[in-house]
């Protein structure tokens, strides 16, 4: 959770809009492996009703379902884009949500672009950054322990 000296920082009910008013979520930078954050986060989505659409151009399926190479490919406008990948990478992303329609994009803990903030907040785009989806998720919407210290080692 991060506190409100940091630049990325949101207060609960911003993270509390971002999750209820999303139900359909392209998770960028999927991969296939078991154990890998964005697997297991994508799943847990899933688990808890969130419409999931992995999105990586390497990958033809992820779990038995398609994955599709970018935004542009889903089969609409996702709700909210989760992103699980290197900070470099982000305003690259950042433009391509906005592109696509996109309104709301989570960027994953541990993933910090301050330009990528300030492109999705001049672009008109609801942003998250370097907080976990799931943890967030369970700290404010479950009232189940936090084991996501599990998907603490890398994306």
């Amino acid at each position: 959770m991060l506190t409100p000296s940091s630049p990325f920082y949101l207060p609960d009910e911003v993270i509390l809009d971002l999750l209820d008013s999303s139900r359909t979520i392209a998770v960028v930078g999927i991969s296939d492996k078991l154990g890998r954050p964005s697997l297991t986060v994508a799943s847990y989505l899933k688990d808890h009703g969130y419409d999931v659409w992995p999105v990586n151009p390497l990958l033809k399926e992820v779990g038995h379902v398609a994955c599709y190479p970018d935004l542009f490919s889903l089969p609409g406008v996702p709700d909210m884009v989760v992103v699980f990948r290197k900070s470099a990478d982000i305003p690259d992303v950042i433009d391509e949500a906005a592109r696509a329609k996109v309104t709301r994009v989570w960027v994953q803990e541990g993933i910090k672009s301050p330009e990528g903030w300030a492109k999705a907040k001049s672009s008109g785009l609801s942003i998250a950054m370097d907080v976990c989806i799931m943890k967030e998720y369970m700290r404010l919407k479950s009232s189940g322990s936090n084991v996501c210290n599990l998907i603490n080692k890398g994306n």
